[in-house]
């Protein structure tokens, strides 16, 4: 029979401090202004209901093409109409000292857009994965951060999650032994009619969605960067929701170590789980990177425990809104990177192209 443990030893200070709540902000400094760019669901039912938690960010402005939203938002969190912006007139929020921080939460087709925009005019940018739709994008996304001299970051939010984190340290600290097998799936049976299932908007189907997740998770668990893919995709095109983007693709990346991941993302079955096995046993996660509600096992010496963890002083969504905050006062550089964010598109490309040539890919 397993047995429950409470445990948070071995985040890592510095990771602790960083993502999970850091020192108090300092008496009399204001906290940093977000603008959040596009009022759809997540925006308005994940990330804004949150900011007021933050301990270096607070919520500055809104932006969006619907004037209603406006209206309604901007009455709710006690926005002034000065700090209201169309699609227009976004470039506006330059002349706003209010703004120090945007986060840009509109279909993947408008993040390179909006964020290089947003650099122009003297914000750091905090982008909704996937960061692009092409490597291109992702460039002069960076690009244009560098220029300004700004911030770029991208919302891995299981990045800030404190099951996430353990779950990174079992593997970095050698619990497991040495790595051997990932296994990564996420997917969900989508709803018709909506903008992910639009190529132009989108980019792609489940793999520029909740694909991602997948294979983010194999990378931050591995903590190296896989050498070969090889990728298979299955689509019924017959399936009106699937005219322009895929549904299913399965993908094995093999690491320098000889570890292999096994990833899953899928549109029309229902995935949120991975597990790393090591040759002295395995620990996983299911759900893995929900919005909530994770659960964590572990299995090593033949003990099975689920490892219950304390509630973080910050959640995952204030911890990586926040974060941008302190490394725009701090000067460092975000652990989720614009880089962070190519380096996954790079891979996707690589998965789409194996699913369409039919053989493994070598990756530089």
């Amino acid at each position: 029979m397993g047995t429950r443990r409470d445990v948070l030893g071995g985040i890592g200070a510095g990771v602790l401090a960083s993502t999970l709540g850091g020192s108090a902000w300092a008496q009399g400094k204001r906290k940093l202004g977000y603008a959040v760019v596009g009022l759809g669901s997540y925006a308005t039912n994940q990330i804004m209901p949150r900011i007021k938690d933050c301990e270096f960010a607070e919520l500055k402005a809104l932006v969006s093409g619907t004037p209603a939203k406006l209206e309604k938002y901007g009455a709710q969190y006690g926005i002034p109409k000065t700090h209201w912006y169309s699609y227009q007139d976004y470039d506006r929020i330059r002349d706003n000292p209010d703004i120090d921080l945007v986060y840009v939460i509109l279909p993947n087709s408008l993040h390179a857009e909006y964020s290089i925009r947003a650099s122009q005019a003297g914000k750091h940018v905090l982008c909704e994965k996937p960061m692009a739709t092409s490597v291109a994008e992702c460039q002069a996304m960076i690009a244009a951060a560098k220029k300004a001299g700004k911030k770029l970051m991208i919302g891995y939010r299981s990045r800030f999650e404190p099951h996430n984190l353990k779950a990174i340290e079992t593997v970095r600290s050698g619990a497991l032994g040495k790595p051997t097998l990932i296994f990564a799936e996420h997917g969900f049976p989508i709803s018709p009619n909506q903008w992910r299932l639009d190529k132009p908007m989108s980019g792609g189907g489940s793999m520029m969605d909740i694909g991602i997740y997948s294979l983010n998770a194999a990378r931050y668990l591995a903590g190296e960067e896989p050498i070969a893919v090889s990728a298979m995709e299955f689509t019924d095109r017959s399936d009106p929701r699937f005219k322009t983007v895929e549904d299913r693709i399965d993908w094995q990346f093999r690491f320098p170590s000889g570890l292999i991941a096994n990833c899953v993302s899928s549109y029309s079955s229902a995935h949120n789980a991975y597990r790393v096995t090591g040759s002295k046993g395995w620990v996983g996660l299911e759900p893995a990177t929900s919005y909530q509600g994770q659960e964590m096992w572990t299995r090593i010496g033949g003990k099975r425990e689920q490892l219950v963890l304390p509630q973080p002083p910050k959640n995952q969504f204030v911890g990586q809104l926040d974060h941008l905050a302190e490394c725009a006062i701090s000067g460092r550089e975000p652990i989720v990177s614009g880089e962070e964010g190519l380096r996954d598109i790079r891979l996707i490309e690589a998965i789409y192209r194996s699913a369409r040539e039919q053989r493994t890919i070598t990756l530089a």
